[in-house]
């Protein structure tokens, strides 16, 4: 009999629960709306687009087209592995992609973690303002300063030095100084508008934590360390995380403009040669077969960070 009544109650049940749902719907239906474009923005350039893949696999000729072209395999990542400019390609990109972790992202925490700690607003606002301006700069406008700063024709940091007694450097020529020129201007460009997310975090601190803290005798640096770090803590983390899917992103555009044929020995990555490949030589294919790999190996950074942080008791992105 219990059996009888629980399958002539799965009906009413189901209908019941369905109901629920088209309440929930209805009651929420502006929040879908609002996120309606940004579901059709991934659709229709992220996942739509991933079908390109199989070029990879693939000798693409334009006149044959997408689908007629020939089936090749794995023949377009056999070639790339067995080029002697692999090996380069994969140590440029991986140094500068460490440099950014390394000098760059702590950064804006730094720098997130001073302005917190001003306490005269219109100072703070002030001082935000002029550090967020760099961000709205295009990369070749930073890299035209940094021409005008270190070319040695002219240039104001060469001129300096020869005013010294000293002999001028040919900076932008350099292969010792490139890197160092990569990563500074990354980090005047964006530490500014890195510090938004970190301080909206702070912002969500509890106020009352501070007070105790000062009741109990902590000064500004121990108030830092045992209450603004750990509430931040996950935020850390998660960018970490979206960072490292980004590795080997180390922008193209930026390289493209300081590179040349000088420094192309450190200055070569992963994105530089695609382009040269895929866009000047019109070797779709490969190309497509150099980009697939990068992105391969985000998605196992990504997966790897997310995992360890959950090992360690953070909540991560999956």
């Amino acid at each position: 009999m219990y059996k009888e009544m629980t399958a002539s109650n799965a009906i009413p049940l189901k209908i019941i629960y369905r109901k629920q749902k088209l309440k929930r719907f209805i009651r929420n239906r502006w929040l879908y709306l609002m996120m309606l474009p940004g579901v059709l923005y991934f659709i229709i350039f992220k996942y739509i687009p991933m079908y390109g893949v199989l070029l990879a696999f693939k000798n693409y000729q334009p006149f044959l087209g997408f689908m007629k072209s020939d089936w090749v395999g794995m023949k377009h990542f056999d070639r790339f592995f067995g080029d002697p400019l692999f090996w380069m390609l994969l140590k440029n990109t991986f140094i500068l992609a460490s440099y950014n972790i390394v000098f760059f992202f702590p950064l804006p925490i730094i720098v997130a973690l001073l302005l917190n700690e001003l306490r005269i607003e219109s100072y703070k606002r002030t001082l935000q303002t002029l550090i967020y301006i760099p961000h709205f700069m295009s990369w070749v406008v930073i890299v035209s300063i940094s021409y005008l700063f270190f070319t040695t024709e002219g240039g104001l940091v060469n001129e300096a030095i020869a005013s010294l007694g000293g002999e001028k450097i040919n900076f932008l020529l350099s292969t010792e100084w490139f890197r160092t020129f990569i990563t500074g201007e990354v980090m005047w460009k964006e530490t500014g508008w890195g510090t938004i997310i970190f301080l909206a975090a702070m912002a969500g601190v509890d106020p009352q934590q501070y007070e105790a803290a000062r009741i109990d005798g902590a000064n500004r640096f121990r108030q830092l360390w045992h209450i603004t770090l750990p509430a931040i803590r996950s935020t850390i983390i998660i960018l970490l995380i979206l960072r490292l899917g980004n590795f080997l992103d180390t922008g193209f555009e930026q390289i493209w403009l300081m590179l040349n044929s000088m420094n192309r020995e450190v200055a070569e990555v992963f994105d530089t040669y695609v382009y040269s490949t895929g866009i000047s030589q019109g070797q779709y294919s490969y190309s497509t077969a150099v980009g697939l790999f990068k992105s391969i190996i985000g998605l196992v950074l990504v997966s790897g960070a997310n995992y360890l942080s959950k090992r360690f008791g953070e909540d991560g992105i999956l």
